[in-house]
């Protein structure tokens, strides 16, 4: 598999499920709904919830009339996107267009405002929350409320619905046993000199999540803080000095060849690979560092100009039920109705005893002010550190 990763920077989450549950894209236009909870029509682009379309089954009536749903950067190896993906259309019959499955969260931002009216524009996002962040600062994004709404707790959620956190994991270390003898645990670690030349990240920082979140691991591991991420570039720049830094951008294609045999990446993904890869004979190891406990989560957002706009949004209702949460969490993602699910007996428990353990659960998380903070120290300090 050749797909990259270069995803962007997530936070937030609700303490519960991050102690608790991480420790353990179309040719039609806009179209109109059947009738409104209040009666008569209602662009489907304005509707804020299923009730404005008369319902589920008159939602699903809409997205089925359109017939096709624009993604973007959705590798099918991340969180079960590629089942999550299959299930939806097996389901609905909608064709799924995943554009660019090896971009990042920039670029998902950028094709909405580059194809801003065009039927080629994504109609939906799976952003990290500086991003997300930002598309709802700048209008991009729709106002849209699931029927599960009400259980993802308010620190998970913009209150009317412009973005919603969706999964998350930890920021894990993953390592090839067959290739690197000791494999290393924590990021003190990486700097012996065994691992010279080994260590990779999943992108650059400036505009990869799992990179960032990389570098806010390190610099918690190293005398930093959500405030202080300066620590954690220190750490890498150290690292590219001592030789050990990988400039090779880490995928499940460079591990397979061995290009990098120390990856940096989400937990999810890394578990993911540990599968993935025994058919291919890599003995794929995973540990969250202790040193460096960071965890995030991603976040769904609508295009305020889908052209599928009635798809977008039972897209959303899709992923945000409980099929669609347990489908995040068979891809080694912990959903953001973890809590809820488990609450009423709806989550996978057998999928969720297979989440990676994590000795050091991460509970206090950064601030949406903290993160626009960190990400622009880090597009500031990054590639001067790393060219240094």
């Amino acid at each position: 598999m050749t797909v990259h990763h270069p995803r962007a920077a997530a936070i937030a989450a609700v303490l519960t499920v991050a102690a608790l549950s991480l420790s353990a894209c179309g040719s039609a236009g806009s179209t109109k709904s059947g009738d409104a909870a209040q009666g008569g029509a209602k662009d489907a682009k304005t509707a804020t919830s299923a009730a404005d379309f008369g319902g589920m089954d008159k939602l699903v009536e809409a997205a089925k009339k359109e017939g096709k749903l624009h993604v973007i950067t959705l590798p099918r190896d991340w969180a079960n996107y590629g089942k999550i993906m299959d299930s939806f259309k097996a389901k609905y019959g909608i064709e799924i267009e995943d554009e660019n499955p090896d971009g990042s969260s920039q670029d998902e931002i950028n094709a909405i405002k580059s194809r801003q009216g065009q039927d080629r524009a994504p109609d939906v996002v799976d952003l990290g929350s500086a991003f997300a962040l930002s598309a709802a600062k700048e209008g991009l994004l729709a106002p849209y409320k699931v029927a599960t709404f009400a259980g993802i707790a308010d620190t998970m959620k913009d209150p009317n619905g412009l973005r919603v956190n969706d999964y998350g994991g930890y920021i894990s270390i993953g390592c090839d046993a067959k290739k690197v003898a000791n494999c290393p645990k924590t990021f003190a670690d990486l700097l012996k000199p065994e691992y010279k030349g080994q260590v990779a990240l999943n992108g650059n920082p400036t505009k990869s999540g799992s990179a960032f979140g990389g570098v806010y691991a390190a610099a918690l591991a190293n005398g930093g803080s959500l405030d202080n991420v300066q620590p954690g570039i220190d750490f890498f720049a150290k690292l590219k000095q001592s030789g050990n830094f990988n400039p090779v951008e880490s995928t499940p294609a460079t591990v397979e060849k061995g290009e990098t045999p120390i990856s940096i990446d989400w937990s999810y993904l890394n578990a993911g690979y540990t599968d993935e890869f025994k058919t291919k004979g890599i003995d794929w190891k995973v540990s969250v560092p202790s040193d460096g406990s960071y965890a995030q989560f991603y976040n769904q957002g609508i295009n305020k100009d889908a052209p599928h706009p009635a798809a977008a949004r039972l897209w959303q209702e899709y992923l945000f039920s409980a099929e669609g949460q347990n489908l995040f969490l068979g891809g080694y993602a912990t959903p953001a109705l973890f809590d809820a699910m488990k609450k009423d007996g709806t989550l996978d428990a057998a999928a969720a005893a297979k989440l990676p353990v994590v000795e050091k659960p991460f509970t206090t998380f950064p601030t949406s002010e903290q993160i626009d903070a960190a990400k622009k120290v880090v597009t500031a300090n990054w590639t001067k550190a790393i060219a240094g």
